[in-house]
Formats: structure tokens, C-alpha cells, sequence
């Protein structure tokens, strides 16, 4: 008898120490299963055993090993609720299953790891066909938390490297786009452009731009890509690189479309779109041209009187050729305001779920027109504060204005 123990204490021994030989050289998770099943069925002669682990990723129970059986329990769920008073080593049939799968099994042997439950083992202990009869289960459950604790540090280094990459990908994507927006706005007695830019996240998916075309013309423009981080902020840095080399070539707006849909087309294939403004104003000719590309209807307030600007395309990206371009012109205008956004604002909601929306919008923006720009931006943020309260922004917010009258700007 002192024999049989004393060989079974340098079996389990020797196991031990072999597979934390295997866990020190790094093995990767199959692996490591692939020993824990050698150790219990081959060396220890265990004859039936199903282990299942929670996988975070699937959020669900997963058989990692299971051999012996009459069922293939890879194919069966685990009911965990059922389990949630089993804090050790306990008999199945004090579990009340739903299903009977699991009557192959007497034991049920839960593995801990600073009090989370990591996995369970099922095993018949007192049918082993070795010398050693019955299964030691405390020996099982040494060995089963030593290999899932390994596997689960695994588990917490694949973690830390995923998010040590999402944040070199974040902090790359924040200085991308930070390069995206112009380093200074006029503000001049004729012209003056105030933008404001709030990201929702670190990174957002909101653009805007004032381009100097000649002396006697700017384009104004504002965009939203649909998704988040790297590949919007690079998307977007190649639609504005793209748009700056355009309007050096050309103030055709209907082919300035026309190529930036052809180029979001070509670099995204329909994963990403854009919805963009664009317009474009000759101080000479006092002649405003507007595309809108699916984007929020900007505001133009000129003689006494408030537009939306709807007319244009769709959504940039979406169909190569775009299926129609109608480029709007206002002629004749001498000052105006021009208030352009993104749905940030309009989607802005408060507590009853109500959004602040475009008429809401519209009618603070013409009742305000004759205020300076930035003190119009920093008063409309304080609306909208106070219309969503406690809520919290659902989006970016974004919002960039002109103002232009016909005044001689001070030389130098």
C-alpha cells in the first residue's frame, strides 16, 4: 500500500515537473492541453474527463479536453448558473443539470484563480483501471489550475500586447489627423473662420479645411468618415491631401467630386464613406458654388434671409461613378454667414431622448447672426450643454463658420 502511494506521490510529482518545464519553454495553449490530457490519461490512467474553460473573446464556456466519454463534449454546452454555488471538489449529482450529459461523470472539480472561476473538470474518480485506483482529485485540481493559470497569464499578455498596439495605433491615428486641420484661420475685418473640433473619442472621424485658392477665392469645407481609428484617419488624410491637390488644379467643383468619390471608392471599396461640404466663394465675382455630399445642410443667412444648402450628390464613396452632381450657385452676394457642422450636434439628445436637431439648430444660428464667430460657437456649445444635461455626447462635434463682408482690410 506504502508502495502504491509512494509511486502514485512520484507520479504526480514528475508530471508536475515536466509540465512546468513545457510552461517555461513558453508552449503555446494546444500544447499545454495536449500534456494535461497526456498526463491524466496516459501517466495517471484517468478514464473520463471533460475540462472547460471560459474563453473571454466568445464570452462562453468552452471543452478544452475531453476524452472517455460516450458524448462529444466540444458539442455541449456548459450550464454555468448551475454551478454557482460549487466553490470545490463536489459530487454531479449534487448539481441539478437540465440535461443528463454529464452523469458520466461523479466529480466536479472547479479551478480558481483570485476568486474567478477559470475553469471546471469533470471527471469519474474511482474508475481507473491502474494499480493506483481511485483518481486523486485534489492532485487533478493542482494540476488543472497550474495549466489553466499559465494559460490564462497568456491569455492576459496577448491582452496587454493588443492594447499596447491599439494605442500606438490611437496615438498615430490622433497625430494624423491633427495634421489634417489648418494651423490658422483668418481674421481679417472681410473675412473671418472660426472652427471647433470636440472628438468624441480619442480619435475622431470629423475633418474640416479653409483653402486659400487665389486672391480672390476660398473653398470651405467639412467632412464625417464613417469609422473610427487608423484607417479613417488615414482615409482621411489621403481625402484631404487629395482635395488640396485638386484645388490647386482646378475650382471645378463637379470634378473635384468626381475624383475625391473615385479615390474613397478605390481606397476603401465600400468599407468607408465620407459625407462632405464643399463650397467655394469669389470675392470678385461675389458668386458662392456648393456641393453637398450627403452632409448636414449647411446654413447660408444672406439678405435678411436663411438657406439650407441640401443640393448636390450622395454620400462620397458608396458608387463609382457617382449616379448624379448638382453643383448650386448663389450669385450677387456681398456679406454672408456660412455655418457648417456635423451631426454631432444635431444628434445631440437630452434626457427624454429628444435631439437638439436642424430646425432647433437653424433657428439659433439666424437669431444669432450678427454675432462674432467664436463668441457664436462658444455660446451654441453652451446650448447644447444645457439642452442634453446630464446626457453625454453620442458623437464628434464639429462646426466651422464664415463670416464675409466687403470691408478694405488693413494693409500689412
Amino acid at each position: 500500500m506504502y508502495q502504491k502511494k509512494f509511486h502514485l506521490i512520484e507520479l504526480e510529482l514528475n508530471s508536475i515537473l515536466e509540465i512546468t518545464q513545457v510552461i517555461n519553454n513558453n508552449a503555446p495553449e494546444d500544447s499545454l492541453y495536449k500534456m494535461y490530457k497526456f498526463t491524466l490519461q496516459g501517466n495517471l490512467q484517468v478514464e473520463k474527463l471533460a475540462l472547460y474553460v471560459f474563453e473571454d473573446d466568445d464570452n462562453k464556456w468552452q471543452c478544452k479536453v475531453d476524452f472517455g466519454t460516450n458524448l462529444d463534449f466540444s458539442n455541449i454546452d456548459l450550464e454555468a448558473e448551475a454551478l454557482s454555488d460549487i466553490r470545490d471538489i463536489s459530487p454531479v449529482d449534487h448539481v441539478d443539470f437540465s440535461t443528463e450529459s454529464f452523469n458520466e461523470f461523479d466529480v466536479i472539480i472547479p479551478v480558481f484563480h483570485k476568486d474567478k472561476v477559470l475553469a471546471y473538470v469533470f471527471l469519474d474518480s474511482n474508475e481507473s483501471d491502474s494499480e493506483l485506483n481511485d483518481v486523486d482529485t485534489r492532485f487533478v485540481q493542482t494540476l488543472s489550475n497550474i495549466i489553466i493559470v499559465a494559460i490564462e497569464n497568456k491569455k492576459l499578455v496577448r491582452k496587454q500586447i493588443r492594447q499596447e498596439t491599439f494605442k500606438k495605433e490611437l496615438d498615430i491615428a490622433k497625430q494624423v489627423q491633427s495634421m489634417l486641420f489648418p494651423k490658422s484661420l483668418p481674421k481679417t475685418k472681410s473675412l473671418q473662420i472660426e472652427a471647433t473640433y470636440f472628438p468624441h473619442h480619442i480619435v475622431g472621424g470629423d475633418y474640416y479645411d479653409y483653402i486659400p485658392v487665389s486672391d480672390e477665392e476660398f473653398v470651405l469645407c467639412i467632412a464625417d468618415v464613417s469609422g473610427k481609428g487608423v484607417p479613417a484617419a488615414l482615409l482621411m488624410s489621403n481625402f484631404q491631401a487629395s482635395l488640396r491637390t485638386l484645388t490647386r488644379q482646378t475650382t471645378d467643383l463637379n470634378e473635384i467630386i468626381s475624383e475625391l468619390n473615385s479615390l474613397i471608392w478605390q481606397n476603401a471599396q465600400g468599407d468607408h464613406f465620407i459625407t462632405f461640404f464643399i463650397g467655394l466663394y469669389n470675392t470678385t465675382t461675389r458668386q458662392f458654388n456648393y456641393i453637398n455630399a450627403g452632409h448636414n445642410p449647411a446654413f447660408l443667412l444672406y439678405n435678411n434671409e436663411a438657406h439650407q444648402l441640401h443640393s448636390g450628390t450622395t454620400i462620397l464613396g458608396i458608387f463609382d461613378p457617382l449616379p448624379f452632381i448638382n453643383q448650386k450657385s448663389v450669385d450677387n452676394i456681398d456679406e454672408f454667414l456660412l455655418f457648417s457642422y456635423t451631426d454631432g450636434i444635431t444628434e445631440t439628445s437630452n434626457p427624454e431622448g429628444e435631439e437638439y436637431g436642424i430646425e432647433r439648430l437653424m433657428e439659433f444660428i439666424t437669431k444669432n447672426r450678427d454675432m462674432d464667430v467664436t463668441k457664436l460657437h462658444n455660446q451654441l456649445i453652451r446650448e447644447i450643454q444645457m439642452f442634453k444635461q446630464e446626457n453625454q455626447y453620442s458623437d464628434d462635434i464639429t462646426m466651422l463658420s464664415c463670416r464675409y463682408t466687403q470691408e478694405e482690410d488693413d494693409e500689412g
